[in-house]
Order: C-alpha cells, then structure tokens, then sequence
C-alpha cells in the first residue's frame, strides 16, 4: 500500500544517518513504501529495522511492508522544544500500534478540525521534506 505524502518545505531538522543497512528503508520509505526487517528464522518483525532478531538472535532477515494503519497510545504536544527542533515547536508527537504488531513512536500529522485522542485512528504517511523524507501518522477524522 503506497503512503500519502505530506509536503513539508524545509530541510529535516535532524537527518537521519542513512547508512548501506538501513539504505532499503529510506529508499522504500521515498517510493511512499513503509517497511522493516523480518526474522526468516522466527518470523517477527522488528521496528526500527535491525541487522539481528532481538527474539531469536538470527542474523538472517528480509525487508517486508508494514501495515500503514493503526491506533494512538499515547501522545503529547511539544512546547519546549530541544534546539534542534525549534522552529517546528509547537509540534505534536505520538506513540502508534500498527495493527497490534508493532509500537513505534513518531511525529503525528493533525489536519485542522481533528481532536487528538488516545485510540484515535492513524495512517502513515511520509513527511516529504527537502532534503529527504521522514515518516508520521497522520491522525484521521471521526
């Protein structure tokens, strides 16, 4: 399933290290694609993507999507932002289930007239800045 895109003008505040393991991923996550490693041993996926299982300790894995739609379990407004992250403050941040399989945490995308509430519905989405992208979970109306 391809992602919406969230056209951000600006550069990344803090670009994340793109290095040859994690390469996959930025480029799915260009493409509008949001995925990660799994185990080829135990089969669990493992967000962020990581280079060994943390269940089974394998080190063979394959990159798959990730389902794109989920729920809120906790989130916040920033007021007082690290320096870094400044210019975006005020600024909304979120914990998201990704269909009960995975728990990340992530900018949170709030058009204008949506409340934002714990179990509140989610899709991902890529921030497409200037320099690259980054990606959300757009909160979605009633």
């Amino acid at each position: 399933m391809t992602l919406d895109v969230h056209k951000v003008v600006a550069t990344r505040p803090y670009p994340p290290r793109v290095s040859t393991f994690t390469k996959p991923f930025w480029s799915a996550l260009n493409e509008g694609r949001f995925t990660t490693t799994q185990c080829r041993e135990c089969h669990r996926q493992t967000f962020p993507p990581k280079l060994v299982c943390p269940h089974c300790w394998s080190d063979k894995y394959e990159w798959v999507d990730m389902p794109v739609e989920g729920e809120l379990y906790s989130w916040t407004r920033i007021h007082a932002a690290p320096a870094v992250f400044q210019p975006l403050a005020p600024y909304v941040v979120g914990i998201v289930d990704l269909d009960g399989r995975t728990r990340l945490a992530c900018p949170l995308v709030v058009p204008d007239g949506v409340q934002v509430s714990v179990g509140s519905k989610v899709r991902m989405v890529v921030m497409a800045f200037d320099d690259g992208p980054l990606f959300a979970a757009r909160v979605l109306g009633a």
